[in-house]
C-alpha cells in the first residue's frame, strides 16, 4: 500500500498543473460549505446571545416573539403597554432578584431610544454573560442626561457634552421633535456586536419629561413646558414597554411564568428569552435551508470537476496503466491507485478549504463580532462539520470510483497496442 500510494503521488505530481485547479475548486467548495455551516451556528448562537443571563421578560399579553422582538432587537413597535403598578409589583416579588423596566417609542435620526434604569448597565449582560462596559464617561444621573451605543455615537460623530435632540416616535411613526428639551451625552458604550450599540438610552424621567406638554402623540396647543421646570412635576412613568427579570432561581421560571400569567390587575405574559428566539430562528430556516443548498451544488460541481480532470487524464495514461500491468499490477491495484488519487485531491482539498475558513474567522472575527454582533470561534469545528468533512472526503471516493473502474477495464493489450 505504501509503494501503491508513492506511485499515486508521483503520477499525480506529473500532472501537477491539472489537479491544482481541480484541487482549487474543491478547496472553494469546501471553503464555503463548511463556511455557510460554521457561520449558521456562529450567527445562531450570537443571535440568541443579544440578551443573557435575563430570565423572563414579562409584557402585555400578546405574541412572545413580538415582545422580544421590540424589546430586546428594537423591531416593530409595542401595540400596547404595561401599568407601571404591574412593573412595582414584579419587582417587589419575593422570586425576582432585579427587575429593568424599559420603554421605547422615540428616535433619533433612525436610531431606537431606550428608556430605562442606570441598573440597566449593570445587569443587561449580552454573549456569554458579558456586562456592558463604557467606553466613554459614564451613565446617566439626571433627567436630561443620555448615554449612546457605539454605532450611533460613530455614525453621528458624537462626543461627551454633544446636544441630542430626540423625535417622537419611531419607524414609520415619527413626528415632531422635542427640541425645547435637548439631552446631554454623559457616555459612550463599549462596541457589543448587539442592538445596544444602536441605541440611545434615557432614563424613565427624561422620557416622561419629554412628553409632558404632550398629549395623544402630538404637543398640546398653547402648552409648553420649559426643561428648567420638569422637576416640579412628578415624573414617575405612568406605563412601560416591558419588564426584564432576573430570578434569585432559574428553577423559579416556570412558576414564575404562571403566575405572571394569573395576574389579575392586568393581562401579562413573561417570556423566555431563549425560546423566543428560537422561535425566531424557525421563521428563518428557509433562507438558510436554501443557503446550505448552494452550498452543497458548488460542493458538488468541484467534485464533478475532479471526475472530468481523471477521465480527461485517462487517455494519456493508458500506456502508463499498461506498463503498471506488464509489470505485475493487478486490475485490483490500478484500481486503487485512481481511487487514492481521487482521494488525496478531496482531502488536500478539504483541509485547505477549512484552513481557510480557520484562518479568515480568526482575522475577521473581531470585525465580525464588532460590526455584525456574530461571535465565531476560528480553531473550532462542531459535530456536524466533521459529518460535512466525511462527507466530502465519501463524495470524492464516489466519484473516484468512475475513472476508476474505467482503468479497470482497460486491457493490457489495449494500453500497449500503438495507435494510429
Amino acid at each position: 500500500m505504501s509503494a501503491l500510494l508513492r506511485l499515486a503521488l508521483a503520477s499525480a505530481w506529473n500532472r501537477r498543473l491539472a489537479l491544482s485547479l481541480t484541487l482549487v475548486s474543491i478547496m472553494l467548495a469546501a471553503l464555503l460549505l463548511l463556511g455557510v455551516a460554521r457561520v449558521r451556528q456562529d450567527v445562531r448562537d450570537s443571535f440568541s446571545a443579544s440578551v443573557s443571563a435575563t430570565d423572563l421578560v414579562v409584557g402585555p399579553r400578546g405574541s412572545g416573539l413580538s415582545l422580544m422582538l421590540y424589546t430586546v432587537f428594537h423591531i416593530g413597535d409595542a401595540t400596547q403597554n404595561m401599568d407601571w403598578r404591574s412593573a412595582q409589583w414584579l419587582a417587589a416579588h419575593p422570586a425576582v432578584a432585579w427587575a429593568l423596566p424599559v420603554s421605547l417609542g422615540d428616535s433619533h435620526r433612525g436610531f431606537p431610544v431606550l428608556a430605562t434604569q442606570s441598573a440597566y448597565f449593570q445587569r443587561f449582560h449580552y454573549g456569554d454573560d458579558q456586562a456592558l462596559q463604557f467606553a466613554q464617561g459614564h451613565a446617566f444621573g439626571d433627567v436630561f442626561e443620555l448615554v449612546l451605543g457605539s454605532d450611533v455615537a460613530r455614525a453621528q460623530n458624537y462626543k461627551l457634552g454633544d446636544k441630542v435632540v430626540l423625535t417622537h416616535g419611531s419607524g414609520a411613526n415619527i413626528g415632531a421633535e422635542h427640541a425645547d428639551k435637548p439631552f446631554t451625552v454623559t457616555g459612550v458604550l463599549q462596541a457589543t456586536g448587539t442592538p445596544v450599540d444602536r441605541t440611545l438610552f434615557i432614563s424613565l424621567a427624561g422620557m416622561e419629561a419629554i412628553h409632558l406638554d404632550w398629549q395623544a402623540g402630538a404637543p398640546m396647543p398653547g402648552v409648553s413646558i420649559p426643561a428648567q421646570y420638569v422637576k416640579k412635576f412628578d415624573l414617575t412613568p405612568k406605563t412601560v414597554t416591558a419588564v426584564m427579570l432576573g430570578l434569585k432561581s432559574r428553577a423559579q421560571v416556570f412558576a414564575m411564568q404562571r403566575e405572571i400569567a394569573a395576574y389579575k390587575d392586568e393581562a401579562l405574559m413573561g417570556v423566555m428569552p431563549g425560546v423566543a428566539l428560537d422561535q425566531l430562528w424557525e421563521v428563518a430556516q428557509l433562507g438558510e435551508r436554501a443557503l446550505m443548498f448552494v452550498s452543497l451544488a458548488v460542493a458538488v460541481v468541484g467534485l464533478a470537476g475532479l471526475v472530468a480532470t481523471l477521465l480527461a487524464g485517462l487517455d494519456a495514461r493508458r500506456r502508463e496503466l499498461a506498463v503498471l500491468r506488464s509489470v505485475g499490477a493487478s486490475p485490483r491495484r490500478i484500481l486503487l491507485l485512481l481511487l487514492l488519487e481521487a482521494l488525496t485531491v478531496t482531502l488536500l482539498g478539504t483541509l485547505a478549504g477549512w484552513a481557510a475558513l480557520c484562518a479568515g474567522l480568526w482575522l475577521g472575527g473581531p470585525w465580525l463580532q464588532a460590526n455584525y454582533g456574530i461571535m465565531t470561534k476560528a480553531f473550532t469545528a462542531s459535530g456536524s462539520e466533521w459529518l460535512l468533512v466525511g462527507g466530502m472526503l465519501l463524495a470524492g471516493l464516489v466519484a473516484g470510483l468512475i475513472p476508476a473502474w474505467r482503468a479497470y477495464r482497460l486491457s493490457l493489450a489495449d494500453g500497449l497496442t500503438p495507435r494510429l
